[in-house]
């Protein structure tokens, strides 16, 4: 069932969801938390697929909140709320609101969303594009207990990670280091089955991709050796390789769904590992809202501390620049300064004979 509503306000909105429990006969539903999404026009639908798919295993209240841009200044002075609200199948197992702002009320977005938050129940934010720098201090983050950003969507994402790093308040989490999930329980798995120790670590990716880089943190913050990061055509990560003292631990995925897990000693086994959806990672995420200290961790740790096997495009441009001056200009000098000293070299051995001669008189 759906119910569209324009220029409303929240209290219309609330009455709203009461009218549709209702109608379909379930004035009581049993949903776990609020999950408010913050997103455009052009990635709603999507992010709002995968909620509702994740409520399945998590009934929940969805607050889809998108922004729209003004088209002139008479525009951005009025304020108006559109709203629709979804119940029953429309909805998944749970409610789903989406509000479109107008006007200034794009700046106060928190006071719309404040009054449809469940009560007692926790308050999840996902940001699937253009996520604030400071999720914590942002009105809307401020709200929740957990804040889920996702820097591979950053227009740059390994950069990213830094800021990240900087602003990061317990809570705060990233579906790229959601993906890599199934990753590291593959890597964990695969040392307790030796004794062994890592001497060194290699993870092979594409290149931007963030999740890669936050594989590699997280394994020298662990292991604590060095960390090559080298580049591949992926899709995604597609191979991590351990140096050990008693011969290579290789988990090698070319394909994006299956992947190959070599021990030394041992015959290789064919692992399950495919890229998972995006339903998938947030459902993931739903499950713990408690504080991730290992993702904290990781991320602290630093991209500038790996060890890349290639110069990042920006590290690369900046180096060539200043040698080819110095070789131009030192090319110059020699080309500039050779005919002077071919033209002086005659006129010297001139000045000798004449001395010479004068001396023999």
């Amino acid at each position: 069932m759906k119910i569209d509503l324009t220029d409303t306000t929240a209290s219309k909105v609330n009455k709203a969801l009461v009218q549709g429990r209702r109608a379909i006969g379930t004035p009581a539903v049993g949903m776990v938390l609020t999950l408010v999404i913050v997103t455009d026009e052009e990635n709603a639908y999507d992010a709002l697929k995968a909620a509702n798919d994740a409520s399945h295993e998590h009934p929940s209240r969805t607050l889809v909140v998108i922004k729209r841009v003004s088209r002139s200044p008479r525009d951005r002075t009025q304020s108006r709320l559109d709203a629709e609200v979804r119940v029953g199948a429309d909805a998944g197992t749970g409610e789903t609101v989406v509000l479109r702002l107008y006007g200034e009320i794009v700046d106060h977005a928190q006071s719309v969303v404040l009054p449809l938050l469940l009560p007692d129940a926790p308050v999840v934010v996902w940001w699937p594009v253009n996520a604030p720098l400071d999720p914590a201090n942002d009105p809307l983050g401020a709200l929740a207990q957990r804040r889920v950003t996702d820097t591979y969507a950053a227009e740059q994402p390994v950069r990213e990670l830094t800021s990240r790093a900087d602003t990061y308040t317990p809570g705060d989490t990233d579906l790229s280091w959601t993906r890599i999930t199934p990753w590291r329980s593959m890597l964990a798995a695969a040392l307790d089955q030796v004794t062994c120790e890592v001497e060194a670590v290699e993870v092979e990716g594409e290149e931007f991709n963030p999740s890669c880089e936050l594989l590699a943190m997280w394994l020298a913050d662990r292991l604590d050796v060095p960390v090559k990061r080298s580049l591949s055509n992926g899709p995604g990560l597609t191979a991590v390789r351990m140096a050990t003292n008693t011969g290579q631990i290789v988990l090698d995925r070319a394909d994006g769904s299956l992947a190959t897990l070599s021990i030394q000693g041992q015959p290789d086994r064919a692992v399950a590992l495919k890229r998972r959806e995006t339903a998938e990672l947030i459902a993931e995420e739903l499950r713990r809202l408690d504080p991730d200290d290992t993702y904290a961790s990781a991320l602290r740790f630093g991209v500038d501390r790996l060890n890349p096997s290639l110069p990042a495009p920006e590290a690369a441009a900046e180096p060539e620049v200043a040698p080819k001056g110095e070789e131009a200009a030192v090319e110059a000098a020699a080309e500039a300064s050779a005919p002077q000293e071919e033209a002086e070299a005659p006129v010297n051995d001139a000045a000798k004979d004449k001395a010479t001669k004068a001396a023999a008189k």
